[in-house]
């Protein structure tokens, strides 16, 4: 699978990656493979997808075409996910199914997400955890943990903390590889004037591109 890490300091939120996919027992490294970058740039949002290599490329193309996007809190993660799980039924033809005894449908995706609000998971059945200092996913997830509950202290900016999570993964776990892939962003401060001249640009920039 992979190792995807988060966290969030001082201000600032970071989210870092492997780069390894696997079929089977084939492995796909960084060297052969032209899109190795599993987090998912969308607007000011980062999303790290780990799962079936087909989750990248359908929620870029689902993401992409909603007018209405809010990632911006933990009940707006939740809305928005909600409101993609038919798209990926009728239009992409998810498999929601997982067993018998799950409450709900599956959306067969977890992820992480870091954008100016903070930093997030969401999971197969639509479940939204909001974290105050770090967390990871996949299969090196518990590597990746480790190393940051050691980091969290030491490092002062989240992007050493996310990258020491994602580099024990890719050290310890079998489907994880280097390189990674790393962004930061800053978090929201609605007192900072400077936050809203970048709020303001940010909103342009989407607007141009939508």
């Amino acid at each position: 699978m992979t190792t995807i890490a988060i966290a969030k300091k001082n201000g600032y939120v970071a989210i870092a990656a492997d780069s390894l996919t696997t079929f089977g027992g084939t492995r796909l490294t960084a060297n052969n493979d032209a899109s190795h970058d599993k987090i998912l740039k969308c607007g000011g949002t980062f999303i790290g997808i780990c799962g079936s290599a087909a989750h990248h490329l359908v929620l870029e193309s689902v993401l992409s075409k909603m007018t209405d996007l809010k990632l911006g809190s933990k009940q707006e993660i939740f809305e928005t996910f909600r409101k993609i799980h038919p798209i990926l039924k009728e239009e992409h033809f998810l498999n929601s199914s997982e067993g018998e005894d799950e409450p709900y449908e599956s959306s067969q995706i977890t992820a992480l997400i870091a954008n100016p609000s903070g930093i997030y998971a969401i999971y197969s059945m639509r479940e939204v955890f909001e974290y105050n200092r770090f967390w990871a996913i996949g299969s090196g997830n518990e590597f990746a943990l480790g190393a940051m509950r050691e980091a969290y202290d030491r490092y002062d900016n989240p992007a050493d903390i996310a990258r020491a999570g994602a580099e024990a993964g890719a050290e310890f776990d079998k489907s994880s590889s280097m390189p990674l892939t790393l962004y930061t962003t800053r978090l929201r401060d609605e007192k900072d004037p400077q936050w809203r001249l970048f709020q303001n640009s940010l909103e342009q920039l989407v607007t141009k591109a939508a």
